[in-house]
């Protein structure tokens, strides 16, 4: 896989560096320097090139002048996720049949940024975790855990069984966000773009939850129901403290 630009590639050499197998870097690139040095601490090969081999290895793809080979991405097996949320009093994300690799990448950016927050994707008709969702997530990726289940709502049950409260997005007929106090250990549910949440799905929520609007007519896509949704999640946990 390929990470373009210079926050994804930042972050990883910060966060992740045994993933990177080479970095490309245009020739007088402002932080050159930098990344040479972090670069050669992990032993990690850098080839400084033209312009124009920039632009022939990104594929006509906005590399800023940075470029860097990686890992595949590695998911993390639900189970383990379950432990972790639970004790880390971490809040499950399951998206249920998105297909916007851009709103998912804009999801991982949001939660990385407000952290304790793990994704669960089924593996069937659901965007998966590309170079764009690594590109539109700006190094969020490094700090959002992401597993893949076989079965949504059997993982749902799952999480109902360790306890975890389940909040579903709705984009009209529940309780409005700004009444809902949130339990803990919580989970939330994001429906697709076209489809909103399955009715398979929509039998294990516990509480459905409406984003309050001015204008009926509009609507937030997924990746903003989500930030806003996790926004408030964290507000009132770190009010609890």
């Amino acid at each position: 896989m390929k990470l373009y630009g210079r926050n994804p590639v930042l972050e990883r050499l910060k966060s992740n560096p045994g993933s990177i197998r080479r970095i490309y870097i245009q020739a007088g690139h402002p932080e050159s320097s930098y990344v040479q040095q972090k670069a050669k601490k992990y032993n990690i090969p850098v080839a400084v090139i033209a312009g124009s081999q920039m632009l022939k290895l990104a594929r006509d793809v906005n590399s800023q002048g940075l470029l860097a080979e990686v890992e595949g991405f590695s998911y993390m097996q639900y189970a383990d996720m379950l432990t972790a949320a639970k004790e880390k009093k971490g809040t499950l994300v399951f998206l249920d049949e998105l297909n916007d690799p851009q709103n998912l990448g804009a999801i991982m950016r949001s939660l990385g940024c407000l952290g304790h927050f793990y994704i669960v994707l089924p593996t069937h008709h659901s965007v998966e975790v590309t170079e764009t969702v690594l590109r539109i997530s700006c190094g969020g990726d490094n700090y959002v855990s992401v597993a893949k289940v076989a079965n949504l709502s059997n993982a749902i049950v799952k999480a109902k069984e360790e306890e975890f409260w389940i909040v579903g997005s709705a984009v009209e007929g529940g309780e409005s966000l700004t009444d809902v106090e949130f339990q803990f250990p919580l989970a939330i549910v994001i429906g697709s773009e076209q489809k909103g949440i399955r009715d398979v799905i929509r039998k294990h929520i516990d509480i459905a939850v409406t984003i309050p609007m001015a204008n009926a007519r509009m609507s937030f896509n997924a990746a903003h129901a989500a930030t806003i949704l996790c926004y408030e999640i964290t507000r009132q946990r770190n009010a609890a403290k």
